[in-house]
């Protein structure tokens, strides 16, 4: 009796072994397969500018009433979006937007213009919306070139400053 609960625990362990074994290529196939897709997005950035519209271009659509469109403000917090937003925007924050009930609430058939702060966790999410079929861009600089006198503009500002005080090395 032990000989055969032996031999079943080592069929079982075998047939593990053997499944795990085939699966470790199916996803390192899938791995590669998301790499070429994210990959064939970025090698477009660059020809489509980064994916990037200017304040005065959004404003122009808003202005005009275009309805081909949707901002959507990706800060990561309500508060900000409640102290002040894009006219028509709605609020997603950029760390959850690829959750598929969210996904569901962004059209397709929609530009969509994400903006953030400064302009930086806006385009964490370009790529996967780009790569997932959304026509997604960014809005140049973030919010820092809608809201007059925003705090965004300061942060960049003690950046600049901060950088022009340490003289960080540069190599060329």
């Amino acid at each position: 009796m032990k000989k055969r609960s032996i031999a079943v625990f080592l069929g079982v362990l075998i047939g593990l072994f053997l499944m795990s074994a085939a699966v470790v290529p199916s996803v390192q196939a899938y791995d590669e397969a998301l790499a070429a897709k994210l990959d064939a997005v970025l090698e477009k950035g660059m020809k489509a500018k980064h994916w990037q519209v200017k304040a005065d271009q959004l404003n122009q659509w808003i202005k005009e009433k275009k309805n081909d469109f949707l901002v959507v403000d990706v800060r990561p917090s309500i508060k900000m979006y409640k102290a002040g937003h894009i006219p028509g925007a709605i609020f997603m924050p950029y760390n959850v937007m690829l959750k598929p009930e969210n996904l569901k609430k962004l059209p397709k058939d929609k530009k969509l213009i994400l903006y953030c702060l400064t302009g930086q966790t806006q385009n964490l999410p370009v790529v996967a919306l780009r790569a997932l079929g959304y026509d997604a861009k960014v809005l140049a600089f973030g919010y820092t070139a809608w809201g007059k006198g925003y705090m965004g503009g300061n942060f960049m500002k003690k950046a600049i400053g901060n950088a022009a005080k340490k003289n960080f090395p540069v190599e060329k």
